[in-house]
């Protein structure tokens, strides 16, 4: 199963059996509700991640001394999302099982709903924090309900009522923030909560990072850019806490369309954050 890779995120190339935290990329976007594209982040986002460094001064670590492996791409069929969420949920129970962090590069959002399926299956109590622009909250899109806009209210058939933190939120029909104030913690417009929700520390949690809670101007490369987001370090440290604070079972970072974005700036953005994000979970 676990395929030698030619590409791979940086030094991400540690042998399987050693490994705390495995990566792999979910190119899909096929229920892209505005401009498609994603289906090509994670593979830019490896060949891109050159360009930095393993070192991350802000928080003293090295790459290279961390213990995570890329297993590059699934292999999805583009249409239906359906199988294309099996395939998720099939690879990241298979690392969840070996005890192993699943890393997923997406990709549209949808494709979060397969990574939680998984891990609820080995962690009944698993709670997800969302950082993100919407809602994603709709019972369905054009009918169709595993749309990326209805991500959110699918996770929350399976983990319920208060076990979905949501952040940055700034866009969603009038129904999904009535459905949040019931169902959801949902603080919007900043990430200044994540400071205080110590109860996160004290159950196994899925961050997953919609690219576009970060503010266009400094992210424009994705499918539904949302003016009045957080900058780049704002995200950035509220990424560190989380995942040195809580016990991350599993994570993604999604939504990045490079070709949106001919300056390459999204994509540094989207390669620093993955970066952060895999130093902070090994210390």
């Amino acid at each position: 199963m676990w395929k030698p890779n030619t590409e791979t995120f940086l030094a991400c190339d540690h042998p399987f059996e050693d490994a705390k935290v495995v990566l792999f990329g979910a190119p899909y976007d096929s229920t892209t509700s505005f401009r498609p594209g994603a289906r090509f982040g994670p593979q830019i986002i490896r060949s891109e991640s050159v360009g930095l460094e393993t070192y991350s001064p802000y928080i003293n670590m090295d790459l290279t001394e961390c213990r995570v492996l890329d297993t590059g791409d699934l292999e999805l069929r583009f249409g239906s999302p359906a199988p294309a969420l099996d395939a998720v949920e099939a690879y990241a129970a298979a690392i969840a099982a070996q005890e192993k962090i699943p890393f997923m590069l997406g990709g549209e959002h949808s494709l979060t709903l397969g990574a939680i399926r998984a891990l609820h299956k080995e962690y009944p109590n698993l709670a997800v924090l969302q950082l993100d622009a919407h809602t994603d909250l709709r019972q369905d899109y054009l009918g169709e309900p595993l749309s990326h806009a209805c991500v959110m209210r699918r996770c929350w058939e399976i983990v319920g009522d208060g076990n979905i933190y949501q952040l940055g939120i700034r866009s969603g029909d009038k129904p999904e923030w009535e459905f949040a104030k019931e169902h959801t913690i949902l603080h919007p417009f900043s990430l200044d909560k994540l400071y205080e929700w110590d109860d996160l520390c004290h159950q196994p949690v899925y961050l997953t990072v919609d690219l576009d809670v970060l503010d266009p101007s400094v992210f424009p490369g994705t499918g539904t850019p949302e003016p009045g987001g957080v900058s780049f370090d704002v995200l950035r440290q509220a990424m560190t806490r989380a995942c040195m604070l809580f016990d991350i079972v599993g994570c993604d970072v999604m939504e990045l369309s490079p070709h949106y974005d001919h300056s390459g700036i999204s994509t540094a953005a989207a390669c620093k954050i993955v970066r952060e994000m895999l130093l902070a979970l090994h210390d």
